[in-house]
């Protein structure tokens, strides 16, 4: 370990060796460093990924492929069940994937591109002067380091406090996160090649259950709600009550708890010599609590916009602006789409959620196009269209302006 390296990279998940490793290719110093003293565990998420955004990042392997899945299948409180094609299920479904094995994956082809990585290394504090950050306290085998850079990236999750420590407002209220409970459950019974999502406030008020399968029988089984609707019962009481209800034959392996932020984009996410990226910038997705695919996109952007930075000598907020500024133009879109979503299909009663599914059960969404979702959607509850509005607004345009019309 030196004492100054050009990026410091704090959170070893896909967010932050995405970007050690775009960092560390074109020619950087790097240092990435995580806390955990094992890469990749405790797993706090589905596993579940696309498969054309991840390619984008990683060469797939099987050996951290559980399984393939072709579509999802959603399940409406009465039991009617759509069925959507892996291209039209979201950057969740592809891939199901083993994240310990994934995880390290990512962090061995950070380290082969140059990166030197630490691991049960606490970042304690940033190193700030001038109203800039360049570099960082670090707590590594029972000894205070203090490590210089240029830039410093925040990979470090919901809980970041890299983006706290630099004068970045990351908290959330219990609207905008989502308390999650998983099982890794055997003898599913499960068709393998579907991921499910059972929705309902029966079910998971204000949130949904997923089965994830990952080859042999077995499954993620997992729960999301939001924090300001679970009342007195607990996410993994939710879950527990659904396992025994719907997975009779099912048998508990492991069970895992955390959080995951549904706020949407936060108002900023750079700061002189510092950018978040993943949870740490609320890169997930707020309706689904994805965010592999956002983590990985951020990551690279993260890295490029760096690379250029320290070129050029400047690594103030505005030079770091473009990292802002891409980031929102791109994955950011589709979090504040998915956040008008959310905040829509969670406020609504069951019987809303049945008219719905009756309403779309017989679209083929192989050949489903947007102006036929709006129409099955339209004639089933003009009110949810109107809360939809902005949303079917942006898609619309985006739909025409690849035919000249809304282009400025």
């Amino acid at each position: 370990m030196k004492d100054r390296y050009d990026v410091i990279v704090v959170g070893a998940g896909p967010a932050g060796s995405i970007a050690a490793t775009n960092a560390a290719k074109k020619g950087l110093s790097v240092l990435l460093v995580e806390k955990r003293q094992e890469i990749g565990a405790p797993v706090r998420c589905a596993e579940g990924v696309s498969k054309l955004r991840l390619q984008q990042h990683i060469e797939p392997d099987e050996k951290w492929i559980c399984s393939e899945v072709k579509g999802a299948q959603i399940i409406a409180p009465n039991g009617i069940t759509i069925t959507m094609s892996e291209e039209n299920a979201g950057s969740e479904v592809g891939y199901v994937l083993d994240r310990k094995v994934f995880d390290r994956a990512l962090t061995e082809q950070s380290a082969e591109a140059g990166a030197e990585v630490l691991v049960k290394a606490r970042v304690t504090g940033l190193i700030i002067e001038n109203d800039t950050v360049c570099g960082v306290n670090l707590m590594y085998h029972g000894e205070m380091h203090t490590i210089r850079s240029s830039i410093v990236i925040g990979a470090d999750g919901v809980e970041s406090k890299v983006g706290r420590w630099a004068g970045i407002d990351t908290s959330l209220k219990p609207s905008q996160i989502e308390t999650c409970a998983q099982f890794l459950v055997s003898g599913t019974g499960i068709d393998q090649q579907f991921c499910y999502f059972y929705i309902g406030n029966e079910v998971a008020p204000a949130g949904y259950v997923w089965l994830f399968p990952k080859g042999n029988d077995l499954a993620n089984v997992g729960i999301g709600i939001l924090g300001n609707r679970s009342g007195s019962r607990k996410s993994i009481d939710l879950l527990t009550d659904f396992v025994e209800k719907n997975i009779p034959e099912g048998r508990i392996i492991e069970r895992v708890a955390g959080a995951v932020p549904a706020s949407g984009p936060i108002e900023r996410t750079i700061a002189n010599g510092m950018m978040l990226v993943g949870d740490a910038a609320r890169h997930s997705d707020p309706f689904t609590g994805g965010g592999i695919s956002n983590a990985m996109d951020a990551g690279m952007m993260a890295a490029e916009v760096a690379a250029k930075a320290i070129s050029a000598g400047d690594v103030s907020e505005k030079m770091l602006q473009e990292y802002e500024t891409c980031w929102r133009e791109t994955i950011g879109k589709d979090i504040r789409n998915s956040l008008i979503v959310k905040d829509t299909f969670f406020n609504l009663p069951d019987e809303d959620l049945n008219c719905l599914a009756e309403s779309v059960k017989d679209v083929d969404f192989d050949k489903m196009d947007f102006i036929v979702l709006v129409s099955a959607l339209f004639k089933s509850n003009k009110k949810l269209l109107w809360n939809l509005r902005p949303l079917f607004t942006q898609k619309l345009k985006q739909k025409f302006s690849a035919r000249g019309i809304f282009r400025k």
